[in-house]
């Protein structure tokens, strides 16, 4: 429409970019209407048809304060980019960009970002993005001197106004009920959500005046008998992106866990992660707050639990080939993954996660001499290059979706896509687990396995993650959590294995209990341990 005019007024082109944000870039909000429509028993249709007027108007006011002379073109060009990637990645992926999701993707490593570059993605950016930025450039405005302008705007905010008092006026309740019925909506309102997070996020990084560091657990000891002179070995897994349900141990259908089924594993039954991203879920899952409670600024400004094991003398290395420990292990030691160190295993944006295993193999080239804690945080089955995360040799479940814009393959396809890689990382925590035997002469070895959050895969039009919580389905929160420890492991540290497989079947656990957890796996009493949260306290023969 621009294209075919000359010139447009201030007001005139408000109106124009409006009706485009509404037809085009809130389509997906018109879809959770849809939703919503579908689980009323009675439906007012004259009231749906008000909620893009509605849009209209209120767009409309506020895009009118940003179409001021010098700020109108270059405001709207910046913002219809970035509305363009919100739009597709809401509309094909189901992703809503709250303060979460911006967290994540500001942290998000240049070769992470490239698997979401595909043919879908760049033709959307081009017809949502590009071309009506070329427009706005393109277009003429004129401006009429300023007191003319501003009555000209005051007049058009006030029409714009009184439209939205008429559809209050009659029907202002059904606004109300509705949206408290289907509250995710205003999540999907583009582009007033996702740059009002991007404004928060900028607000408390860059804005905000740093929170003065905690220390945690200085009172923190190592409690460990060692009446057979061999020191802890404890390995954990973080894993990537891994749901519960496509775990054989969580009742699959499929053999996703055939490289571990002989280790005996303990699976832990109803585990919740405390956020839908990593860059969420890992620092909260290594703080000492729980999820009803935690926030992140102060996370980041005191101790986790690798630093109390750390203050109690037990020896932590991180090793990380995903996208880095967002800060938990900042203090010990830590390694990440060269990109270009094995031109077997990696590409330059990613490796396989064998690389972990060969470096898990120099780390234990040297004796192990004292209580020790490695950390191997893999890439599991982050999305949405599914395909990229496993070797050829490990590509069991045919046909499997190759390609990164996945919604675009078959529910077969994808799903086969994806039961490949939990069955590599199934295939990756066997191959650890036969390292820690080897290591049994010389230390009492054990290992626990934990997903950082979990992963759509279609179900109700919804892909990946980094659904704000409170509307995440469980696909995204519902993660697996699995431990296996040595006889000796057992028997040095007096542990139940039947009461804690009881103990695991009875489901009802989460993120919050790595924290005692760890402390308790490794023998470390501090004041800040909460033994109610220890997976283990309670199957422990005193």
């Amino acid at each position: 429409m621009l294209s075919r005019v000359k010139t447009l007024t201030t007001n005139q082109f408000t109106l124009f970019i409006a009706l485009f944000y509404v037809f085009v870039f809130n389509i997906p909000l018109f879809g959770i209407v849809k939703q919503g429509i579908e689980k009323q028993a009675e439906v007012n249709y004259l009231f749906i048809a008000t909620i893009p007027l509605f849009l209209i108007f209120a767009l409309s006011i506020i895009f009118s304060l940003f179409s001021v002379k010098f700020l109108l073109k270059p405001f709207f060009i910046t913002v219809t980019l970035i509305s363009s990637s919100v739009f597709f990645a809401a509309l094909q992926y189901g992703v809503v960009f709250d303060y979460g999701m911006i967290e994540n993707t500001m942290q998000t490593n240049k070769g992470e970002a490239l698997t979401y570059l595909n043919f879908s993605s760049v033709l959307n950016f081009v017809a949502t993005g590009l071309l009506p930025a070329l427009l706005i450039y393109k277009v003429n405005i004129a401006y009429k001197p300023f007191f003319k302008e501003l009555l000209h705007k005051l007049a058009f905010i006030m029409a714009m106004a009184v439209g939205i008092a008429i559809i209050g006026f009659f029907f202002y309740q059904n606004f109300v009920a509705f949206g408290r019925n289907n509250d995710q909506m205003k999540r999907y309102i583009i582009p007033t959500y996702a740059i009002g997070s991007m404004i928060k996020y900028v607000k408390i990084n860059y804005f905000q005046e740093p929170l003065v560091y905690k220390q945690q657990g200085l009172d923190a000891k190592n409690l460990t008998l060692d009446t057979n002179d061999k020191p802890n070995l404890v390995v954990l897994v973080v894993g990537e992106t891994a749901r519960s349900m496509n775990y054989e141990y969580y009742g699959y259908d499929k053999p996703t866990n055939a490289h571990t089924k002989g280790f005996d594993l303990v699976a832990f039954n109803d585990t919740y992660s405390c956020g839908t991203a990593t860059a969420v879920s890992l620092p909260c899952m290594f703080s000492s707050m729980d999820r009803d409670d935690y926030d992140a600024r102060q996370a980041q400004a005191q101790d986790t639990a690798i630093d109390v094991l750390d203050h109690a003398g037990i020896k932590v290395n991180w090793l990380d080939n995903d996208s880095g420990c967002k800060g938990v292990c900042d203090r010990v030691e830590h390694i990440n993954i060269d990109l270009n160190s094995d031109p077997e295993l990696c590409d330059g944006h990613y490796c396989y996660d064998q690389v972990l295993l060969n470096q898990l193999d120099k780390v234990l080239e040297s004796p192990i001499t004292e209580d020790t804690l490695l950390v191997l945080h893999i890439i599991g089955s982050h999305g949405p290059t599914y395909y990229l995360r496993y070797p050829d040799e490990h590509r069991k479940f045919v046909p499997d979706c190759q390609r990164s814009d996945i919604q675009n393959c078959s529910d077969e396809e994808l799903i086969n896509t994806y039961d490949n890689t939990i069955l590599y990382s199934d295939y990756i925590i066997a191959q650890v687990i036969e390292r820690l035997q080897a290591q049994e002469t010389i230390a009492d070895t054990a290992m626990m396995y934990l997903s950082d959050h979990g992963e759509s895969l279609g179900e109700s039009g919804m892909y990946l993650h980094g659904a704000p919580y409170a509307i995440a389905p469980k696909e995204q929160i519902s993660v697996p959590m699995l431990t296996w420890l040595s006889p000796a492991f057992v028997s040095e540290n007096k542990i139940d294995t039947t009461c804690l497989k009881a103990h695991a079947d009875k489901g009802g656990f989460s993120h919050d209990n790595l924290f005692s957890t760890l402390l308790g796996l490794m023998n470390v009493k501090a004041n800040i341990y909460r033994p109610e949260m220890d997976l283990f306290s309670s199957c422990r023969v005193q």
